[in-house]
């Protein structure tokens, strides 16, 4: 009985999906199969849900300019910023990474403080709507943290591998990314976990600076589980004693 239902689904749902193609409306769809469009929109929502979402063009990519320091990259010789060149804003291995689709009247951009050497993504800016007018002041103001270092256009490769590989790598050290990540992770499209070609780590090892709002001592903690005692680096001031 089972089978049968399943095979008059599948058959069903094969009908509806060829019906909606020709543009069919769910009244029309159920007519023409003799259902009522009650029992006809669940299939018409299922073959929705499983259809791919088309992405939003791209309105802008871009990434501070050091975002190499301290990484080393397999291939992509003609991503921005290879080979990586001295700068003290590297030196703290916070990367700036912004991305904007063109949603139509207006765009959806997020940024994301990247913390490449430990952390993975330790802030974002938004996502945010806005007129395609203001996205020029929201990328100064979110680069802004970064004086002196102008971010330069990137490919959204480039940005998935540094962001979402930065969030694998921290992950494997027991680190979970800002919490609405989520949100503006769409942005940056599909990603396949442990696909990136960067290899973060400072020089290819775990390297912490904290942050004034860090756990410092939970975040050292974390890295002894993860990697032992001498196989990190760091470069911490301490709130207190911890008691």
């Amino acid at each position: 009985m089972r089978f049968r239902e399943a095979m008059l689904s599948s058959e069903l749902t094969e009908r509806v999906a060829e019906l909606r193609q020709k543009g069919r409306t769910p009244k029309e769809i159920a007519r023409a199969l003799g259902l009522r469009p009650a029992d006809v929109m669940p299939v018409i929502r299922a073959i929705g849900a499983r259809a791919p979402k088309r992405e939003a063009p791209m309105a802008g990519c871009w990434v501070t300019g050091h975002w190499s320091d301290g990484l080393s990259v397999t291939g992509h010789a003609g991503w921005p910023g290879l080979p990586a060149g001295e700068s003290e804003s590297g030196e703290s291995g916070l990367v700036g990474v912004l991305v904007a689709r063109d949603t139509g009247s207006t765009v959806l951009a997020c940024g994301f403080l990247v913390d490449v050497f430990c952390l993975g993504v330790k802030n974002t800016n938004g996502p945010k709507t806005m007129d395609r007018r203001k996205l020029p002041d929201f990328t100064r103001t979110f680069f802004s943290a970064w004086p002196g270092q102008p971010p330069v256009a990137a490919p959204l490769d480039l940005a998935r591998h540094v962001v979402f590989g930065a969030v694998d790598y921290a992950r494997s050290l027991g680190f979970e990314p800002h919490p609405d990540f989520a949100k503006g992770a769409a942005l940056l499209g599909d990603w396949e976990a442990g696909s990136s070609d960067v290899t973060f780590g400072r020089d290819g090892k775990p390297f912490y600076i904290n942050g004034p709002r860090d756990d410092t001592y939970g975040n050292m903690a974390k890295l002894r589980r993860a990697v032992g005692e001498g196989n990190f680096g760091y470069l911490v001031q301490f709130p207190g004693p911890a008691y």
